[in-house]
């Protein structure tokens, strides 16, 4: 069982990716294989509306998100994490979400559907702010990228008014909510 982590936050060693971390963790600890890519750290251009993919399902874009595309098929756990950004998610990765218009063109458009129906994901995210509707776009957005791959969108973790580097630190329940949200994706697999 591989764990695939998606860091969507600039930020390396923040709450979002402590909060990975930890999700990560929980899933080895059942057996699961984790790797976790940084947004951040990759070559990924926005989409540009070539519709390339109508043709064939594949982007015309060479980028690193050629490697994504084969990650985000071959997990059978995604766990995104993103701290808010005006409400919403970061730029790199609303970049990544945006070029997996070739994974739908590919399901909806050239009928090839993706691996496996009991693949699982979560969204981990953090904002400074308490607003009410703080997630509710990116929850959104989170749930639609995962039906394109797939991927059945079954927990989350949202926690308000944390914004220093580190500070989640400061919060042992979180982390060990992260841990905790990690064991139950992987343990779906033994039932």
């Amino acid at each position: 069982m591989k764990a695939l982590g998606v860091m969507g936050s600039p930020r390396i060693g923040g709450n979002t990716d402590l909060l990975l971390d930890a999700c990560l963790k929980g899933a080895e600890t059942l057996g699961a294989l984790p790797e976790k890519i940084r947004v951040h750290d990759l070559k990924i251009a926005p989409c540009r509306e070539f519709y390339g993919c109508l043709k064939d399902g594949n982007c015309v874009i060479q980028d690193d998100m050629q490697q994504v595309y084969e990650k985000l098929l071959g997990a059978d756990i995604v766990i995104v994490s993103s701290p808010m950004f005006f409400y919403g998610i970061p730029g790199q990765l609303k970049s990544l979400i945006d070029r997996c218009q070739a994974l739908w063109a590919r399901r909806f458009i050239l009928n090839q559907p993706p691996p496996s129906t009991g693949r699982k994901g979560a969204f981990v995210a953090v904002g400074a702010t308490r607003g009410n509707n703080l997630f509710d776009g990116s929850i959104l957005t989170i749930k639609y990228l995962f039906k394109e791959i797939g991927v059945r969108y079954t927990d989350q973790l949202l926690v308000r008014g944390i914004d220093a580097k580190g500070e989640i630190t400061n919060h042992p329940a979180a982390i060990s909510e992260a841990f905790e949200l990690g064991r139950r994706l992987a343990s779906d697999y033994y039932e």
